[in-house]
């Protein structure tokens, strides 16, 4: 079986994944249908998956859709999973047994064929654990016909978040960041260096490649020129893509992201993606790159009350990158500004969009924004029937006079505020330190 080579995957081998923990739960789930991984190209799923079928099976089989044109007459010819199982045991010389050999198809957008017959997978041979990914499946989802619905599993991956990154980087820090408990004081040593990795955090991202370049050569200009490499892949991608949705349109709602998010109330505005822009003519360019895992959408709610998506303003949203090293790199902004604690323009949008990043599958609803005339409530969580106001702050800067004011009139039982500050409590507003933002669940 022709394997491909990609060096980043041998530098990423010291990586954890908080993922396998998914993984290993959907190998011993009694329920288990076919896996499929969604997220951006590049984040890991390729990695993932050879990881999980070499440590977790007695082998794994794998085959990669883009690379090999003739795989994809098999799955043309045959719906019947047995007959595909003997095919492709031929291909790749070794017995694929049930529960034991973990088989994985990769690049599954390239053969909508394949993607289909993971229902007869599951219908038929529910006994053999299949694993598939690909690049911009979330785009397929839209299409019902091409997807076996109800019949696979799914999972999202997502670039390394800030819990991840710091395990791969500094695991001495880690340990002690993994130890911290609720209420908990933070030694001033620690929130220092806590705060450092942070900073290098916005800089650097969790894109798999850009950490480990990161941890073998320390070279910021090395992980720029990746980031610079990775935008023009996906760049090209939508290009390349040749469904219903313009491909240029794509582009230039990607393209004006910064611009959207430097305005004062960083509203998705249609007319600043191209004067006299409308929401007809870039909804679905927006809705290609959000599932497609490239872009994060974050709704404006009417009201700040349970359920918050009853209240959602559907034609009121921002947009924010996936991965925050890159929205750093397309603003272009300077290292030293971040590292030199200093005011920079683009400030509050990149802390923002690193909050969204961390909160991200935290919460069982996903995060809202609050913005009326008077006030604005940078994100809004719900946990249970409790609605938490979030206010994320880039540096040590006070509260906002309508986050101040929604507290006061409230009184909720949860108010945070992320800011460079230490782990403490001001009047109303648990302060949490930025770096805490993936531990939000678990402090309340």
């Amino acid at each position: 079986m022709l394997h491909s080579y990609h060096p980043p995957e041998r530098m990423v081998a010291a990586m954890k994944r908080n993922a396998i923990q998914d993984l290993i739960n959907w190998k011993n789930d009694e329920e288990r249908k076919p896996l499929v991984l969604k997220g951006a190209r590049q984040v890991g799923k390729t990695w993932l998956m050879k990881e999980f079928g070499k440590n977790y099976y007695k082998s794994f089989v794998y085959f990669n859709f883009d690379e090999e044109d003739e795989l994809k007459s098999i799955f043309e010819a045959n719906k019947n999973p047995q007959r595909i199982l003997e095919l492709l045991s031929l291909i790749c010389g070794e017995k694929i047994l049930p529960g034991e050999t973990l088989i994985i198809f990769d690049e599954i957008q390239e053969c909508p064929e394949a993607l289909n017959t993971l229902k007869y997978f599951k219908e038929k041979s529910n006994e053999y654990h299949v694993i598939a990914a690909g690049s911009l499946l979330g785009t397929l989802l839209a299409k019902p016909k091409s997807y076996p619905v109800g019949m696979v599993n799914l999972l999202d991956i997502y670039p390394l978040n800030f819990e991840e990154f710091l395990e791969a980087t500094d695991p001495a820090l880690y340990a002690y960041y993994d130890s911290i408990q609720k209420e908990q004081q933070i030694e001033e040593i620690f929130h220092n260096r806590l705060l450092e990795a942070y900073n290098n955090y916005l800089i650097i991202g969790g894109m798999p490649e850009c950490v480990a370049s990161w941890v073998n050569h320390k070279d910021p200009a090395r992980v720029s020129q990746i980031q610079r490499e990775l935008i023009e892949v996906y760049e090209n991608d939508f290009s390349k893509h040749n469904g219903k949705v313009n491909s240029g349109r794509i582009l230039m709602v990607f393209r004006s992201i910064v611009a959207q998010l430097a305005k004062p109330n960083e509203k998705f505005m249609y007319g600043a993606v191209r004067e006299g822009g409308r929401a007809r003519d870039f909804e679905e360019a927006i809705e290609w790159l959000v599932s497609a895992g490239m872009l994060n959408r974050v709704y404006n709610v009417s009201k700040m009350e349970h359920p918050l998506s009853a209240f959602d303003k559907l034609d009121q949203f921002k947009l924010f990158v996936f991965d925050t090293g890159l929205l750093k790199h397309m603003a272009g902004i300077d290292n030293s500004a971040i590292l030199l604690k200093a005011d920079y323009q683009f400030k509050g949008p990149l802390t923002e969009n690193y909050v969204l990043q961390q909160l991200r599958g935290q919460f069982e609803v996903a995060p809202r924004y609050y913005s009326d005339k008077t006030s604005e409530i940078d994100f809004v969580l719900q946990h249970g029937t409790e609605i938490i106001p979030v206010e994320a702050k880039g540096g040590e800067d006070k509260s906002a006079p309508s986050f101040k004011r929604y507290i006061a009139e409230h009184h909720p039982k949860h108010a945070l505020r992320f800011s460079k500050r230490g782990y403490r409590k001001d009047g109303e507003i648990m302060n949490l330190p930025l770096y805490l933002a993936g531990k939000t669940k678990n402090l309340l």
